[in-house]
């Protein structure tokens, strides 16, 4: 796996980029948690420890241990590349998140956004 700056960059510090992505739109705090909830199966307990503890993005979706299993569906194109070509797992992984929160900034319904 080629090492990427943004592994070692603090989840904590980008959290709050995704929270205003939505909020310009309309969208909650909440909605952003509940997709990253989603995503990586952490309980918002476990979530709030990986944001006190600033872990980097390789710890935070290394520590996700119930990744979801419908995250495969998700699709699309995210800073010029298809989530769904990236070849890198941990790549791959926070673009998925990133498709998601753009999917949320569009106005997109939850359940959708969720794949249910």
């Amino acid at each position: 796996m080629a090492e990427q700056k943004i592994y070692k960059m603090s989840f904590a510090k980008v959290y709050p980029m995704y929270v205003a992505k939505a909020e310009r739109k309309g969208r909650t705090k909440e909605e952003v948690d509940q997709i990253i909830l989603w995503l990586t199966g952490y309980s918002q307990e476990e979530f709030e420890k990986q944001l006190r503890n600033k872990a980097d993005f390789e710890t935070f979706f290394l520590e996700a241990t119930s990744l979801n299993p419908s995250r495969h569906l998700i699709s699309g194109v995210v800073c010029g590349v298809r989530v769904e070509d990236i070849e890198d797992p941990l790549m791959q992984e926070i673009r998925y998140l990133d498709k998601l929160v753009d999917e949320l900034a569009k106005g997109k319904k939850m359940e959708k956004i969720l794949r249910k």
